[in-house]
């Protein structure tokens, strides 16, 4: 969504129609495409939006809609990766920057399990944070170090991972019961 609203022009029909129905959300908010699930959900229900798009606007839209009704959830449509490599290229069309979290859904396409609802909320909250850090050190530009973040981020949440540092395996009451006696 974010990408899709920072590439629609500023003067144009639909930007407008998007100020005027969340006028409780700052321009500048509005402007970098800050939405929330709820803003999301109303405008995706909102069916005089498509009619103050243009028709690359109109693809790009449709496209986005049907990857968030057709690829989250338990039931996975099965055409789900012609769904997303569709909205991808309509994004591109419509001039959309890819950002980080839609080039990680790209690159792993196909490793997203059959059951992606069963994924625990704490998992995604996990993702969401760990990509925003990412995006805030790097500023949007691509680079070695960045890739090998992304790449560490993925080793490091593969449960089946073995990882050579170990954790200090003391306890907060054997610290405090040391602490104590050097004193």
């Amino acid at each position: 969504m974010k990408q899709f609203v920072k590439t629609l022009p500023k003067e144009g029909e639909c930007f407008k129609y998007l100020f005027d129905q969340f006028l409780g959300l700052s321009e500048i908010k509005l402007k970098e495409g800050v939405f929330v699930g709820p803003d999301i959900r109303k405008i995706m229900k909102d069916e005089n939006f498509e009619t103050k798009m243009e028709a690359n606007e109109r693809k790009a839209w449709e496209s986005f809609k049907l990857v968030i009704t057709s690829f989250p959830g338990n039931k996975k449509d099965p055409n789900y990766k012609s769904i997303v490599e569709e909205m991808i290229k309509n994004f591109k069309i419509l001039g959309c920057s890819m950002s980080l979290k839609v080039h990680f859904l790209d690159s792993h396409l196909d490793y997203f399990p059959e059951n992606l609802g069963a994924v625990s909320e704490e998992q995604v909250e996990r993702f969401h944070q760990d990509i925003k850090e990412m995006e805030r050190r790097y500023q949007g530009k691509w680079n070695v170090s960045m890739i090998a973040d992304c790449c560490w981020m993925i080793q490091r949440d593969n449960p089946c991972k073995v990882h050579e540092r170990k954790s200090d395996k003391r306890t907060l009451e054997l610290k405090k019961k040391r602490y104590s006696q050097d004193l």
